[in-house]
Parts: C-alpha cells; structure tokens; sequence
C-alpha cells in the first residue's frame, strides 16, 4: 500500500496530479515532468535531513497512484498532505493507505500529533475527515495554529489526530475482532 518515495514513479504520479479536480489540492505542485522530479529528489533529501516523512501509495500491483506526507514537523508533530490519482478515488485505497502511514507514524517514528489543514472548500475532504472516529475539529482548541495557517489566501479548517486517540481507536477495533472471533467459536 506505501513504499518510499523514488525518482522512478515521477512520471505516473506526474501524470495524475495534473488531472484539474487534484491539482489544487496537492502541496508539492509542478509545471512540468522535470520540475516535478527535481521535488521529489528534494522530498528524499528532507526526508533523510528529518524535516518530513513522505510515501507513495501504490495499489496492489505496485503502481503509484499518490502520495502521502507528513510536513513541517515540530515537536513531534507535522501536518497530513496526501492525494490519490482521480482513477483511483472510491476504490478503497485511502483510508488503508492513511492507517499504514498513521501506525509508521505514531510507533516507529515517534511522532504523538497529525495535523490536517483541510480548505473549508474542499468538502470531499471535510467529509472524509469528520468520519473518522480518531480526528478531532482543532477550530478552538488550536485557535493560535489555525490563525498561523489561515494567513494566506485559502481559508481551512483544522483537524488533528493524537497519538492516543488513534492508539484507543485501534485497540476498540482488536477488541470487536476478538468479540466477533469469541461469537463464532
């Protein structure tokens, strides 16, 4: 579901970020193939240095399909940015992708905070977050973070995902899995 980024899947995630419904939504915009593979030389550059954390999402042939990063790491915390190829949306790959990415995160990473900056635009988005049971609305409770981040010309909500929460949500579900297993036995 996750691997590494690399130089070699420039060319097909190029290919589905230029698509005009995913364009506006990804961080790491380019202009051109070569542009975009001079960010992802750079993206395995941070990475090393410690500044973020990103991978590819691949299907389950090993074709990229998106990508899936944590930035502005600080204090054991950064922020989500993720996309998958419009090809590829409904199909199931998101939610898997973010829970791989999460438990890297979280456990062999060291990271207790994920922030989400969603444009309040960006309703599919918006929707999908409110979903999930482990995201906290940080509208109030990070009111000085979110000012920080609505600086700029789009104007966003905030979300964020701790440690804790998403550690609780993961035991609920180990639990129902046993109960369930208890019920068949």
């Amino acid at each position: 579901m996750l691997k590494k980024r690399e130089i070699t899947d420039s060319h097909a995630l190029y290919e589905l970020m230029i698509d005009p419904q995913i364009f506006p939504y990804v961080r790491y915009k380019a202009e051109s193939m070569e542009e975009y593979m001079f960010q992802i030389k750079n993206l395995i550059e941070a990475e090393e240095q410690g500044k973020l954390i990103s991978r590819t999402i691949i299907d389950e042939w090993g074709t990229p399909i998106g990508s899936i990063s944590l930035f502005d790491i600080v204090d054991k915390a950064g922020f989500l940015a993720t996309w998958l190829g419009k090809p590829y949306h409904g199909k199931g790959y998101n939610q898997p992708a973010k829970e791989q990415f999460f438990n890297e995160l979280f456990y062999e990473k060291d990271i207790e905070t994920i922030f989400m900056k969603i444009r309040k635009t960006n309703v599919r988005s918006l929707k999908a977050a409110e979903k999930l049971p482990y995201v906290l609305k940080a509208d109030e409770s990070r009111k000085a973070l979110l000012d920080q981040i609505n600086q700029g010309l789009d104007v966003y909500h905030l979300f964020e995902i701790p440690k804790d929460l998403y550690t609780l949500h993961l035991l609920r579900i180990q639990q129902e899995q046993e109960e369930e297993q208890l019920k068949e036995a």
